[in-house]
C-alpha cells in the first residue's frame, strides 16, 4: 500500500520554504510514499461559482492565502528529498497550455529521477478558469486534447510530435527533455464526476475520486473499469487512490480502503501550522501504519 500526504494549505506555512522543507524531509524519513500538493492559479474574493466538497458551497481557504505553483514548489522539495514521490493533486489541467504543461512536468521529473506524478482535474472555479483563459463550458473536451498532447509530447518521435484537435494544433515539434520513465509521466484524474470516472479509464493512468464513498464511489470505479475497458486498456493497471486524514487513518481503516480498491491512501492533514506539531503527527501516523522508511 501507497501513503501519501497532503501539503497543508494554510497562510503562513505552505509558501514558507524552511517548513515546506523540513515537511517534505520528514514524509521521507517517516517513510510516506510522497507528498501531494494543489493548486489554485487564482483564488477570487468573491464568486458565484459552488465549491463542491463542502456543504456551504465556499472553499475553505481564503481569497489572499499564498498558493505556491506546484510544480514550481515539487521541483524546489526536490532539491531537499532523494526518494519521495512529488505528487499534484489536483493540478487545474484548463489552467495550463498543454505544450508548455509538458515542458514543466518532463523537467521536473527528469531533474528528480522520475519522482512526479500528476493528479489533474477539469476545476469547478469558473472565475479562475475564466481568468487563465479557458472557457468553462468546454473545459471537459478541452482536457481530453490536452491530455493527447501531452502524451504525443512526451513520446519519443524522430520528426517530432504533431497533433491536430479543436483547441490545440502543431506539427514536427520537439520537446525535451522527456521524462524518465516509459516517456511518460503518471498521469491521474481527480474528481467526483462520471465524466471524470470516464476519462480516468480512457486516458488516465490512475483515478483520484475525491468526496464520495460507499454506493456512489463504487459506482464510479465500475464506470470507470467499464470506460478503460471499452477503450482497449486494462482497468487492473490503473492505480486507484483513495483520501482519509492523517490523525483518524489506521490498520483496518487502511485494509477497509483496500478492500475498496484503493492501491494508494492520500492522506489529509489537520490544519496546524507547528511544524514540531506536524512532524509528531506525522510520525504517529507513520507507527500506526507500520511504514518504513
Amino acid at each position: 500500500m501507497k501513503v501519501s500526504v497532503l501539503a497543508p494549505v494554510t497562510d503562513g506555512v505552505t509558501a514558507d520554504p524552511d517548513w515546506m522543507v523540513s515537511f517534505a524531509v520528514h514524509l521521507e524519513w517517516c517513510g510516506f510514499e510522497s507528498i501531494v500538493v494543489v493548486e489554485h492559479t487564482v483564488l477570487v474574493a468573491r464568486y458565484d461559482s459552488v465549491y463542491p466538497y463542502d456543504s456551504s458551497g465556499r472553499v475553505p481557504v481564503a481569497a489572499d492565502c499564498p498558493y505556491p505553483d506546484p510544480l514550481d514548489l515539487l521541483a524546489f522539495l526536490a532539491g531537499h528529498t532523494s526518494r519521495l514521490g512529488l505528487a499534484t493533486g489536483l493540478l487545474v489541467l484548463p489552467n495550463h497550455h498543454p505544450v508548455v504543461l509538458a515542458k514543466r512536468a518532463a523537467t521536473v521529473d527528469a531533474l528528480s529521477g522520475g519522482r512526479l506524478r500528476l493528479c489533474v482535474g477539469v476545476g469547478w472555479l469558473k472565475e479562475e478558469l475564466e481568468a487563465c483563459g479557458a472557457e468553462f463550458d468546454s473545459r471537459g473536451q478541452r482536457a481530453d486534447e490536452q491530455l493527447a498532447v501531452l502524451r504525443a509530447l512526451w513520446a519519443d518521435q524522430p520528426q517530432g510530435a504533431s497533433y491536430h484537435g479543436e483547441f490545440f494544433r502543431f506539427d514536427n515539434v520537439m520537446c525535451y527533455p522527456k521524462p524518465v520513465a516509459g516517456e511518460r509521466v503518471p498521469v491521474h484524474i481527480g474528481g467526483h464526476s462520471r465524466a471524470a470516472a470516464r476519462r480516468a479509464g480512457r486516458f488516465g493512468d490512475g483515478f483520484q475520486p475525491l468526496g464520495v464513498t460507499g454506493p456512489q464511489l463504487a459506482s464510479l470505479l465500475a464506470l470507470m473499469r467499464e470506460a478503460a475497458s471499452s477503450a482497449g486498456r486494462d482497468p487492473a493497471a490503473l492505480e486507484i487512490s483513495l483520501g482519509h486524514t492523517v490523525t483518524e487513518i489506521n490498520a483496518e481503516r487502511a485494509d477497509t480502503l483496500i478492500d475498496q480498491g484503493a492501491d494508494r491512501i492520500v492522506l489529509a492533514m489537520p490544519p496546524t501550522t507547528d511544524i514540531e506539531k506536524a512532524k509528531d503527527i506525522l510520525s504517529a501516523c507513520a507507527q500506526r501504519l507500520s511504514l518504513v522508511s
